[in-house]
């Protein structure tokens, strides 16, 4: 699966991130939050557990159960900052 990342920033220089498969709208939950897209056509693996890059966890999991997945709040204390 391929898929599209946006981010938008958190406190402390940290940024929460969004993946949506390749080509899809953002989804309405979420376009009335500040998302800026970052990296286009993203190769992800079928048994993807964690995107390392965008501290998230299950991302084919959560594409499944709601057509996107998100960093989770967690995982924004443990990730240093990112430019």
């Amino acid at each position: 699966m391929r898929i599209d990342i946006y981010r938008r920033a958190e406190n402390a220089g940290h940024f929460s991130y969004l993946a949506v498969p390749e080509g899809k709208l953002l989804p309405e939950e979420v376009v009335n939050t500040d998302w800026e897209p970052t990296d286009r056509s993203v190769d992800l693996e079928d048994n993807a557990k964690h995107l390392a890059d965008f501290a998230i966890d299950d991302p084919i999991e959560q594409i499944s159960a709601k057509g996107y997945a998100i960093t989770s709040v967690k995982n924004l204390a443990n990730e240093p900052p990112r430019s």
